[in-house]
């Protein structure tokens, strides 16, 4: 009995140790896990319903991006630093002013409005300074111009323009200022046709670019620009044929690797992945509704190959997903205080290295928010 005692001893010291270290290592997961919500209300933002603050684009560094309307629905580009300074800016003859992208040496890119509603591309500097400019071909009429779209670490821009018969076309526009047109083989030329490059995220170190290109029936289509100019288009299967359907590719990273969403006949969005050889990879949000105008819509991807984005429910409420990489596992979130009517909820739009994901909410009263996801 005396030996039986020793070693129930021993084995209830062991189960303690175990126990401690179990609870040691779930406080560890759920640590590696947590994550803080920072809120973004820039000053000047706008009130009611449709009103507020947007966040785009994210760099390395934290440093933010987006736009605030305010409560005469006129919108304005801000950069938040990652100290929390916010610097809010418009381009001379600006009547609207929109952010859509950052480097990590904290250029941004967008575009404005002049006073007909025309766009017109910029690029502001580290130091304030601003660019603005037009490719050859951009129409000056309601509608038309150039839409700045994405800016990577040499200062290269990509983006489209609308030329005077409304037509897109994208555009590379090199640090020296030089700008090339192109346009994807099966484009169309009729009005709200064209080729178009994505935002925040589609535009490689390298200058490879993605995006998608309309065609005469107004379906979508995937293409790749490679920094030569070569252009692979792409379709996953699967995708409608129709009008406003199609695949529709929206961030590449370093390696490459393209995420998007298709539409498939029945209008429903699903999610993708596209590897550098050109596999495909379909992928779903478990809870997104499978009816028209909802399912999964991703947003970016990082350099590891992490995506976020958006599902939409049954409710047709939206909220963020975060599907890791290498296994493909899935979280779902909502920003604090998100709202949980038809067209409300949760909207992230970018991810970084570190792991920060930014974009925006809608409310209970239909007011936009800002939101930097932080692991902690």
């Amino acid at each position: 009995m005396q030996v039986q005692s020793k070693t129930i001893r021993k084995f209830s010291t062991f189960m303690l140790f175990a126990a401690m270290a179990l609870i040691a290592l779930l406080l560890i997961t759920v640590q590696a896990y947590a994550q803080q919500y920072t809120i973004l209300n820039i000053p000047g933002a706008g009130r009611g319903a449709g009103q507020g603050t947007y966040v785009i684009g994210v760099n390395a560094r934290g440093s933010v991006v987006g736009q605030y309307v305010d409560a005469y629905n006129v919108y304005h580009a801000f950069l938040r630093k990652p100290n929390g300074k916010i610097l809010t800016f418009d381009p001379p003859g600006s009547m609207s002013t929109w952010a859509y992208a950052i480097n990590n040496k904290e250029m941004t890119a967008g575009w404005y409005a002049d006073v007909v509603d025309a766009c017109h591309g910029y690029m502001r500097g580290p130091d304030g300074s601003v660019v603005v400019f037009d490719p050859l071909g951009a129409g000056t009429g309601y509608g038309q111009g150039t839409w700045a779209a994405d800016i990577n670490d040499l200062g290269k821009i990509a983006g489209y323009f609308v030329d005077s018969t409304n037509v897109y076309h994208g555009f590379v526009r090199d640090p020296d200022g030089n700008i090339v047109n192109f346009d994807a083989p099966g484009a169309g030329n009729g009005a709200w046709q064209g080729t178009i490059p994505m935002f925040f995220s589609a535009l490689t170190p390298t200058g490879a670019v993605t995006g998608i290109y309309i065609d005469a029936n107004n379906a979508m289509h995937g293409f790749l620009r490679a920094p030569d100019g070569l252009i692979t288009q792409f379709d996953v299967l699967g995708a409608g044929t129709g009008a406003g359907q199609g695949t529709q590719p929206l961030s590449i990273n370093r390696s490459w690797v393209i995420t998007g969403t298709y539409v498939d006949g029945k209008n429903v969005y699903h999610g993708f992945l596209r590897n550098p050889d050109g596999l495909i990879v379909p992928f779903e949000v478990p809870l997104a509704n499978k009816t028209a105008g909802q399912g999964t819509i991703p947003q970016s991807i990082n350099r590891h190959g992490a995506v976020v984005g958006n599902y939409i429910d049954g409710g047709l409420i939206s909220h963020g997903f975060l599907r890791g990489s290498p296994h493909g596992n899935i979280t779902t979130f909502d920003a604090p205080a998100a709202g949980t009517g038809v067209h409300q909820g949760t909207f992230p739009m970018s991810n970084n290295a570190k792991g920060t994901i930014v974009g925006y909410f809608v409310g209970s009263k239909g007011i936009y928010h800002g939101f930097v996801r932080t692991p902690q």
